[in-house]
């Protein structure tokens, strides 16, 4: 069913997954509705943008990947160095096992996953 991203901020949204609304039961064929009604009662979430609500959760999007960036990680991260970037602490390389990079020796964190 076409449902718009006004429908979850609509008074006629009917919150069932067969029936969009009372007015337009199987959704509308635009981006806008002609009915609209704001919900007074609809507590609108904040997300700042990079981010997106995921099951009631905030998530931040990562930063895209771009050729530069690419070359970037290649330069310093640990799964291509070995070492920790910041105190050059040398990780064991097993890579079939290892998800996280963090350096017990200096605290660093991998946060680009």
């Amino acid at each position: 069913m076409p449902k718009i991203l006004d429908c979850d901020r609509c008074l006629l949204y009917a919150h069932n997954p067969h029936l969009v609304c009372a007015v337009h039961p199987s959704g509308v064929d635009g981006d806008n509705c002609i009915d609209f009604r704001e919900d007074p009662n609809v507590e609108e979430l904040w997300q700042p943008e990079g981010a997106s609500y995921y099951n009631g959760q905030l998530i931040l999007q990562p930063r895209p990947i771009t050729p530069e960036r690419q070359l970037e990680l290649l330069e310093w991260h640990p799964i291509f160095t070995g070492k920790c970037p910041q105190c050059n602490f040398k990780f064991d390389r097993d890579y079939v096992s290892r998800v996280h990079w963090d350096c017990a020796e200096c605290g660093w964190m991998d946060d680009s996953i």
